[in-house]
């Protein structure tokens, strides 16, 4: 087609519309074929997440024992939150495991993807870390109760042998809860320092070759380059790791129990004591909605503070 003739085109196309040709439909065939696919998903979510959380909002607000129906009791349930030591106690001893658990494991986890990212990138290296977090919660949690116990542990074994007075390390007050906490960082480091490997394998090797040749140490990429424009990635990675260590039940459930002395009772331990042993679901509904609410705000704080969206590469 010559230039004329597209001029001409061109121009035709714009008289009419010009004169109001009505536009042309979208197509419409794949909508229900999106539809099909989307409506398992959308079937589950309902199913196990949205119509759960309404109910336990619901049931929040009433006096319910599970043997009588709910009775509304409005905000009493919220009323005996803010008011109960339990609780607080609960939140704290939380918030000290996720202290422990996600200094310790971002670190850990950032210096293994940077190990990897520099050194290798075998996918054999890959599978033996993510191994740990193939494995349930309980049986971790199972195996190195064995292992630490005080009297039969191997580890405390090997302190005998080496002069080492026996640490009771799920029997003190002082270290039953980092002794949970760096269990929780052995099973999941691997799988954080995948996560964290993923984004450095979106920094372009040009940035490096380029720091290199002007001189800069692998400290210095490490710090000027790796880390802001690591930022994203780590943002995701804080938000998921500081849920999910809020939510760390099983582990306390199979060896301590709570304790010694409420020491390792988190938040989740006590919701499951209120609903499932003293059969006060309305007070530990409330609660769940207490730590919805937490977990919500820090997460937003953390992306805003983290600027997740941002990113130095733009």
């Amino acid at each position: 087609m010559t230039t004329r003739a597209r001029l001409q085109a061109a121009t035709a196309t714009a008289r009419r519309r010009q004169v109001g040709d009505p536009p042309r439909r979208r197509r419409t065939g794949d909508l229900p074929v999106a539809m099909a696919f989307l409506l398992p998903a959308a079937v589950g979510f309902a199913v196990f997440y949205l119509w759960p959380t309404l109910r336990t909002i619901y049931l929040s607000f009433t006096d319910y024992s599970l043997l009588t129906p709910p009775e509304w009791v409005g905000v009493e349930n919220y009323r005996r939150v803010l008011h109960d030591e339990l609780f607080w106690n609960a939140l704290t001893v939380t918030v000290e495991y996720v202290v422990v658990n996600i200094a310790v494991q971002t670190v850990v986890a950032l210096g293994m993807a940077v190990l990897m990212h520099r050194l290798t990138r075998s996918t054999m290296i890959r599978g033996i870390l993510l191994l740990p977090y193939l494995v349930a919660n309980v049986v971790v949690a199972l195996i190195w109760y064995t292992m630490l116990d005080a009297q039969l542990g191997i580890v405390n074994q090997a302190l005998t042998w080496v002069g080492v007075d026996p640490v009771a390390f799920f029997g003190e007050t002082a270290t039953a809860t980092p002794t949970i906490a760096l269990v929780n960082v052995w099973r999941h480091m691997g799988y954080t320092a995948l996560l964290i490997f993923a984004g450095l394998q979106a920094i372009p090797a040009s940035v490096y070759e380029a720091a290199a040749t002007d001189g800069a140490s692998e400290f210095t990429m490490f710090r000027k380059i790796t880390l802001p424009l690591l930022r994203p990635a780590l943002a995701l990675v804080l938000v998921l790791t500081i849920i999910g260590s809020f939510q760390i039940f099983d582990a306390v459930a199979v060896t301590t129990k709570g304790g010694p002395i409420n020491s390792t009772r988190v938040i989740y331990y006590y919701i499951y004591e209120q609903a499932f042993q003293r059969f006060n679901f309305g007070y530990a509904a409330a609660i769940c909605v207490a730590l919805f609410a937490i977990l919500a705000s820090l997460a937003l704080m953390q992306l805003k503070l983290l600027r997740a969206g941002d990113s130095d590469l733009d």
